[in-house]
């Protein structure tokens, strides 16, 4: 079985499909990436039994004709977070103008370039009016590699990621959510694919992942769709 799968949920799924593996007696191999870039290369062809993307990305696999109608299954919900090196100062970001504070005062601040959150914090930049100002401090980390990583190694003051995806990084410290007035919560869901060779059985992992998730999103910084 095939999946395409969003970062965003990789801490679970990590835990999860060998399980699966093990009660169906199968084997699962699973692409990681963006939802905007897994998306994209659906699209254009990439085939796969199972899709975990945002509820908005499976949904549109379904109107294009990608994914099967009534598959869909809610998995998680995230928001993002801001973190900083470990040991480091945490700054105050209770409010949208504390935030403002800390972002201006930050040497650097590294978030993601096709992520959910990176393609979203811009736009907390413009509502804190502060995308000009901030525009030499941002740090963009190259294909592959975590905003938590750049910030661990001390390129990035601040990082701004889904906190599911800091969670899992050696080395920094999670000082919280962006506040709520700024904050977007991403859910996470499953579709089967029409391109699916196991249909049957890609609805039963989705299924699995929905009964099994809830005893690992708190501790994985996800909470129940």
């Amino acid at each position: 079985m095939d999946i395409l799968c969003t970062n965003g949920v990789k801490s679970v799924m990590l835990e999860l499909l060998p399980e699966f593996e093990r009660a169906r007696s199968t084997k699962i191999a699973v692409t990681w990436g963006s939802t905007n870039a897994l998306l994209k290369d659906i699209k254009a062809g990439l085939g796969g039994d199972v899709a975990v993307l945002t509820a908005e990305a499976v949904d549109e696999l379904i109107d294009q004709g990608k994914a099967v109608a009534g598959s869909r299954v809610d998995l998680a919900r995230s928001r993002i977070g801001v973190a900083v090196r470990k040991g480091a100062k945490q700054p105050d970001i209770a409010s949208p103008e504390a935030l403002k504070r800390a972002l201006i005062a930050a040497s650097s601040v590294a978030h993601s370039k096709t992520g959910l959150s990176g393609l979203y914090f811009p736009t907390v930049l413009a509502r804190l009016g502060i995308a000009d100002a901030m525009q030499s401090k941002i740090v963009i980390p190259d294909p592959g590699t975590a905003v938590g990583e750049v910030v661990a190694k001390g390129d990035a003051e601040i990082g701004i990621q889904q906190i599911s995806e800091l969670l899992p990084v050696a080395g920094i410290e999670i000082v919280g959510p962006l506040p709520e007035p700024l904050q977007k919560i991403t859910t996470f869901s499953g579709g089967v694919l029409r391109a699916a060779k196991e249909p049957s059985l890609a609805e039963a992992l989705l299924k699995f992942v929905a009964a099994e998730s809830p005893r690992l999103l708190k501790q994985k910084g996800l909470e129940a769709a």
